[in-house]
């Protein structure tokens, strides 16, 4: 079970960046998956998630300017960032679990199992 995260880059305030995460290993669309973030000095936190029945969740600061979505066909889950500001400045990281939780605990990094690696996104003010 792999997951790998990419599209992290540095963009201007206001500009736009598209993450990826692939698996290879297992179906995605079987799993929940989340991102997440982890500016310097800060704890890692849930950004948005994706249930396996589409179902979607996003914290409050980046609702309205990020999109998550799936692609079964290409095996990953998207998370399109728009309207960027520096405070998104983070290393982001994508993650899966099988069990579906509630919405009080699915921004939790502790309820996911399976974890890629990170990709910088760097804002630009």
């Amino acid at each position: 079970v792999q997951l790998q995260a990419s599209g992290g880059g540095e963009v201007p305030t206001g500009g736009s960046l598209r993450l990826s995460c692939s698996a290879s290993g297992f179906t995605l669309d079987w799993f929940a998956v989340g991102w997440f973030r982890q500016a310097p000095g800060k704890e890692r936190e849930g950004i948005s998630c994706i249930r396996k029945n589409g179902d979607t969740l996003y914290a409050d600061d980046v609702k309205g300017r990020f999109t998550i979505s799936r692609d079964p066909a290409k095996n990953t889950v998207y998370l399109q960032m728009n309207s960027l500001k520096p405070e998104d400045t983070a290393v982001y990281y994508c993650a899966a679990d099988r069990m579906q939780y509630s919405d009080y605990v699915r921004l939790q990094p502790l309820y996911y199992a399976y974890w890629g690696q990170g990709t910088l996104v760097t804002v630009s003010s």
